[in-house]
């Protein structure tokens, strides 16, 4: 037996209409194998892919959300690693990344608490594991992951070859997949210590040596991403959201999704209100979701992104994974502006297993490595 929900809405922003809309256009874009490509015709990623299965499933299109989740297990490899981007069927991109992999696990966990399927969950629990198996196994000596697997004619590249930087927004998403991987294993009576231990030395690393990290500070996510993660809670989170407030928040219209260019981006805009609401700061994360509704198509979907000055929808493409954040955003607010699902709480962390920080007494990862030293900035 499964339950049922009713649809979020947040009063005056967004009723539960018109976030039916915006499910029933990210499933529009679904292929038949399940797939949930960025928009129609583009690449599927395992990462946009959960997190647009996450909004169908809060927005009521629970049997398309059920066809995402299927596609998943075929996907992943042997080792536990997805292939980056996958177009009709067909692999485009094979370089494994330790967040897409690690991403499955919020999904999984975000279904359990909305659905209550403890069969759905026994049957995915095979490939979270051996996901996040592969994520930790990435982990460096300072805490982060190494964000990239490089494979060369279906074989993974190791060694000198291999990609041995970490990306910050990357690690702090890896921190939430963890504590919901642990979440799982503990719903499933399989305890995973090594997972709990890499997530206290992560959590260490995102809060405490930020500075070791690939320096993509020009991105919004590296700035708000330790906070949505669940590392950076409390006083700390609320400093961190307010420095570069002013670099990356347009009035009216959303946030950048760099602070280099007059281009704001209406997914990014809703991960920083649902960090907000992490937070309790409802206000400012209301204010912003009502910000980002400028790009809204009739259908129900959402443009990418709107590019000021030029005034343009750039790119034209009404993309599957910015439906889900809103919906997503929508569910998190609508605990305090209007209803949610019981999924709401999936990025505020109170539905995750506790937080790794007690854990670091443990491992003894109160300090970076001796002699480890920052890495020249790569690629990513």
């Amino acid at each position: 037996m499964t339950a049922r929900h009713d649809l979020p809405f947040v009063a005056g922003v967004l009723g539960p209409e018109q976030v039916a809309a915006t499910a029933a256009a990210v499933a529009s874009v679904q292929e038949p194998d399940g797939a949930i490509p960025w928009s129609v015709g583009a690449h599927t990623d395992t990462w946009n892919h959960v997190e647009s299965a996450m909004g169908l499933l809060v927005g009521g299109e629970v049997a398309a959300a059920e066809r995402a989740y299927a596609w998943v297990p075929p996907q992943q490899r042997a080792d536990g690693s997805f292939p980056w981007k996958v177009v009709a069927g067909v692999v485009e991109d094979d370089r494994g990344e330790a967040n897409m992999a690690a991403y499955v696990a919020v999904g999984v966990w975000h279904h359990w608490l909305v659905r209550r399927d403890r069969r759905f969950v026994e049957a995915m629990w095979p490939v979270v594991r051996s996901a996040l198996d592969w994520v930790v196994s990435r982990q460096l000596p300072f805490g982060g992951i190494a964000w990239c697997q490089f494979w060369v004619d279906g074989v993974p590249v190791t060694g000198d070859e291999d990609v041995t930087d970490a990306l910050l927004a990357g690690s702090s998403s890896i921190y939430q997949s963890l504590r919901a991987g642990v979440a799982i294993a503990e719903l499933l009576g399989d305890p995973q210590p090594d997972w709990e231990l890499a997530g206290g030395r992560l959590g260490h690393a995102v809060r405490e040596h930020r500075d070791l990290f690939l320096d993509k500070s020009t991105f919004s996510m590296d700035w708000y991403y330790p906070v949505l993660g669940g590392a950076v809670r409390g006083a700390a989170a609320r400093a961190l959201l307010d420095e570069r407030w002013d670099d990356f928040v347009v009035p009216g219209l959303g946030i950048h999704c760099v602070d280099t260019n007059p281009w704001v981006t209406g997914a990014e805009t809703c991960e920083l209100v649902m960090a907000l609401d992490a937070e309790g700061d409802h206000e400012r994360a209301r204010a912003l979701l009502v910000d980002m509704q400028h790009l809204r198509h009739e259908s129900g979907a959402y443009f990418t992104g709107w590019v000021y000055g030029d005034d343009v929808y750039w790119p034209r493409e009404l993309t599957a994974w910015t439906g889900a954040a809103v919906i997503l955003a929508v569910d998190a607010l609508g605990e305090t502006y209007g209803h949610s699902t019981p999924g709401s709480g999936i990025m505020r962390g109170t539905s995750l297993a506790p937080d790794f920080a007690e854990l670091l007494l443990e491992c003894g990862c109160h300090d970076v490595p001796a002699g480890h030293e920052r890495r020249a900035p790569g690629t990513a």
